[in-house]
């Protein structure tokens, strides 16, 4: 994985400044992306080169610079939320992923629960897909309207295809519970959507590589 990933930095280009080594920038943000605190990286790695926690910090989110999918034809997405906290109050986590690849097509942070948000997410996934694949969600309202709305066929599901969004959510709050299962209170919507935009970013290169 790591030399995938040093392979997509370099030819993007996302570190221009590199006054530390690339490749040890890399083997910080896997270990963070892996669970170990952005403190604990930084005093593990000193040995071979010194840095701030907060310079972790702002590697791993320039990783979310790295999200990008392919454009194909797509069978099947499957759409779900999820509830999270960014300091005391509760947003919700909008999610899609490709059935078959177990690709992450995208996520979005709302702080309310709609067909509004629907259509906007939805439309964001299309971008990804060269057809109209069929999506499974749960029996959420705020999903049948909508989907039909933009002439796609929509199918609930309880388990079977759609368990790979639930497994996805599943690692996501797993890796959440490593700071108390919230973000912290002076995280901005903006942040959290990086955060999450750069820890799709390493799942999806690990999900093509295995």
């Amino acid at each position: 994985m790591l030399q995938q990933l040093l392979e997509l930095v370099r030819r993007k280009n996302i570190f221009r400044w590199n006054l530390k080594r690339v490749e040890i920038k890399l083997i910080a943000v896997v270990l963070y992306y892996a669970g170990i605190s952005f403190r604990k990286t930084s005093k593990f790695l000193r040995d071979f080169e010194r840095f701030s926690h907060e310079s972790l910090r702002l590697w791993y989110h320039k990783i979310a610079n790295l999200f990008a999918n392919t454009r194909k034809s797509r069978r099947c997405v499957a759409i779900d939320e999820t509830k999270i906290k960014i300091g005391d109050e509760w947003w919700y986590i909008w999610a899609a992923i490709d059935v078959d690849t177990w690709e992450i097509l995208g996520v979005m942070v709302t702080k309310w629960r709609t067909s509004i948000d629907v259509i906007k997410f939805v439309k964001e996934i299309l971008r990804y897909c060269e057809n109209k694949p069929i999506i499974k969600t749960d029996r959420g309202p705020w999903y049948r309207w909508t989907l039909q709305r933009l002439g796609l066929k929509h199918e609930y599901e309880t388990f079977g295809e759609r368990n790979a969004i639930e497994g996805w959510f599943n690692i996501l709050k797993s890796r959440l519970k490593r700071f108390w299962k919230r973000f912290p209170s002076n995280a901005s919507k903006e942040s959290v959507e990086s955060w999450i935009a750069a820890f799709i970013s390493l799942y999806n290169l690990e999900v093509r590589i295995s």
